[in-house]
């Protein structure tokens, strides 16, 4: 064989068959004919709390470019959801602004986010995008278009009105959500029974708020249970928010001392 007939031989790549994309393509299809929400991409990245039994629970975190349902655990503890909603945005978007949707009911009664509460969680309040809607569907509307925009990084939606989300309408968001790879929240003011094509639903109250010295105020508390998940375990844990490192961080067993300190006897007195 000729000196140069060998030299080509050990210069050309070895030949590759093209990896067969058929099977995977029909399955997708299938799912989207069927309505089935698309299975979480892992390329898109997980959102751990960084607290061990959650994640764990979570297979990792909390699935990035998925669909997750928010409730209250009433109407009075709305503010508890709102706070834990706008945390969990702030963690997936931190360079991109995030969509906040609403009907004009719930800006009337609740208000918009506020700015030095969005400080709070870590969010620039210029990042914050706030849109009003006249009815349950709208919302839904303004949720999938925002979820295309590469400009969001998460979505959040507040439906006030009890069973105006149904099946289909949260199979499009989460869809939407999978394949733009895009967070999206909805946020409720009371736990539902109608099932969503949601990965996780959180049920988020107040919790109290233990004091860190005599005068200061504690940190903010939530009360959270994991009532729905895809892809694992369920639970209930208390967290509280760390304000400077903006993380949550599982609240102590003890929320105060068993026996204070005493200090208004003297030392001999104390220990008679």
């Amino acid at each position: 064989m000729p000196a140069d007939s060998r030299l080509f031989e050990k210069s050309s790549p070895p030949f590759r068959a093209p990896k067969n994309r058929f099977p995977e393509d029909l399955r997708r299809a299938v799912r989207r004919l069927e309505g089935r929400p698309e299975p979480l991409d892992e390329a898109a990245g997980l959102l751990p709390f960084g607290i061990a039994p959650i994640d764990q629970a979570l297979g990792g975190g909390l699935a990035r470019a998925a669909l997750h349902e928010i409730a209250a655990a009433s109407e009075a503890e709305a503010a508890a959801a709102t706070g834990f909603a706008l945390a969990l945005a702030g963690f997936s978007a931190p360079a991109r602004a995030v969509l906040w949707v609403a009907e004009e009911m719930a800006h009337r009664e609740s208000g918009a986010p506020y700015g030095p509460g969005l400080d709070e969680v870590g969010l620039a309040p210029e990042a914050v995008l706030v849109v009003a809607a006249a009815h349950p569907r709208d919302v839904l509307w303004a949720m999938e278009e925002a979820l295309r925009c590469r400009a969001v990084g998460a979505v959040v939606g507040e439906i006030r009105k009890a069973n105006a989300v149904d099946g289909v309408a949260s199979r499009r968001l989460s869809l939407a959500a999978a394949r733009h790879q895009r967070l999206a929240l909805l946020l409720r003011a009371r736990p539902e029974t109608q099932p969503v094509a949601a990965a996780t639903r959180w049920i988020v109250g107040a919790a109290p708020s233990p004091k860190r010295a005599l005068s200061a105020v504690g940190p903010s508390a939530f009360a959270v249970r994991l009532v729905r998940n895809r892809h694992g375990r369920l639970g209930s844990w208390t967290l509280e928010w760390n304000r400077a490192e903006h993380r949550f961080e599982l609240a102590p067993t003890h929320s105060q001392p068993v026996a204070a300190e005493i200090v208004d006897r003297p030392h001999s007195a104390a220990v008679a």
